[in-house]
């Protein structure tokens, strides 16, 4: 999905060693479908060139404040008048100061002064270099003038110390850019949510499962995050990362989702249950390996507790939202669930058209009825849920 389709970025790379980061985050910019146009510093290009970034953006890299191939010699002007951010990875503790003071000595410093679109810095710097006071002070009036900063992380420095400085990764980096153009429709919300199967043991090697790839709840914990809500991710197995800004609490079980989900709900304001829970598990799961032999297995089922109802019956519940997979009759089963746990909404599609894809079809079903929404990259498909989801909570 190209999220970033339209966007103008410009993109300041100054002399620290992660310039070498800037590179990888430039191919991620662009295949996310960014506009990119490097802006150099002497120090930045002591570590990569100017021909790496051209090669990797398809536009001419600028060095130079006197730079003669714009017309009118006033790059420092026009570079950001038609761009919609400019961000600075690796910012040095340098540069960090200068922006912070407002000193304008060479290109990219000028056009910060200069800009009338906003400013993300990624600081990149030894641990101690952030540790410090001017630093630290540098940082606070940064944001204090609207500045977005975006990290620093901690982890192992090219020093060889380990401490706060790292530049975060490029990966990173770019989910970071494409959460700041959204809508912070959800800002200063709790979300607690539920991914992925559970895995029902049957003996240490064989359980009872459903097939789920984990792929919508986590877009839909990504679009949650970036429209700022703090997310927690009660994730049964899956091959999945954690998308940024969210935190997850690893389950097995039904037993153990319902407990972890528990957990985490005070002081949440949404519970949304995604995850394709078990609805039985073995009454009694073997210690050790059950032997083949030959013979026919029995093996006694128990009804699994099921958290969104138990979620959704609390006295004070927060806004429950649920989803309904079927295989046939989805507006009957998916409003009658609705009903039946008393939930604010509810989305539901046919497994054949979205179970382990990457494209999903969905329909939410609220008090006012059905609301289809059109096939589409699940990514997209989960800003479309975000935004109904805004649309019925009440103000804070």
């Amino acid at each position: 999905m190209i999220e970033l389709k339209g966007r103008k970025l410009v993109l300041g790379v100054t002399g620290g060693v992660a310039a070498y980061k800037a590179a990888e985050l430039v191919r991620l910019l662009g295949k996310a479908g960014a506009d990119v146009h490097v802006v150099l510093t002497e120090g930045g290009a002591r570590f990569v060139t100017a021909v790496t970034f051209q090669a990797l953006s398809g536009n001419r890299v600028w060095t130079d404040l006197w730079d003669p191939r714009m017309d009118n010699n006033m790059a420092h002007i026009d570079l950001t008048r038609d761009a919609d951010a400019i961000l600075i990875a690796p910012a040095t503790a340098d540069v960090m100061a200068k922006l912070a003071h407002g000193q304008a000595d060479d290109l990219l410093t000028t056009l910060c002064l200069a800009r009338d679109c906003p400013l993300l810095v990624a600081p990149a710097m030894n641990r101690q270099m952030w540790e410090h006071p001017a630093t630290r002070r540098n940082a606070a009036q940064l944001v204090a003038d609207g500045v977005t900063l975006l990290g620093p992380a901690a982890g192992e420095q090219a020093c060889g110390e380990v401490g706060l400085g790292r530049m975060l990764e490029p990966e990173a980096l770019c989910e970071a850019v494409i959460g700041f153009f959204q809508p912070r429709l959800l800002a200063g919300r709790r979300i607690v949510m539920t991914a992925g199967p559970t895995f029902e043991a049957i003996d240490p090697v064989r359980g009872i499962t459903n097939s789920s790839s984990g792929k919508m709840a986590y877009g839909l914990a990504r679009a949650c995050a970036q429209a700022g809500a703090e997310v927690i991710l009660v994730s049964g197995p899956v091959a999945l990362s954690v998308p940024e800004g969210c935190r997850r609490v690893n389950v097995k079980s039904a037993l153990e989702m319902r407990e972890a989900v528990f957990a985490a709900l005070p002081g949440a304001d949404v519970f949304i249950g995604v995850a394709a829970v078990a609805d039985y598990r073995p009454a009694t799961s073997a210690e050790h390996k059950i032997k083949k032999s030959g013979a026919e297995l029995t093996i006694t089922l128990t009804p699994n507790p099921d958290i969104l109802a138990d979620v959704a019956g609390l006295p004070n519940p927060p806004f429950c939202v649920g989803f309904a997979a079927e295989s046939r009759n989805l507006d009957e089963y998916a409003e009658g669930k609705r009903k039946a746990k008393k939930l604010p909404l509810i989305v539901g599609n046919l497994v054949q058209d979205g179970l382990g894809g990457d494209d999903n079809e969905v329909v939410l079903f609220d008090a006012a009825g059905r609301h289809p929404l059109p096939k589409a990259p699940k990514p997209e498909v989960a800003r479309a849920i975000v935004a109904h989801l805004a649309a019925l909570l009440p103000k804070i």
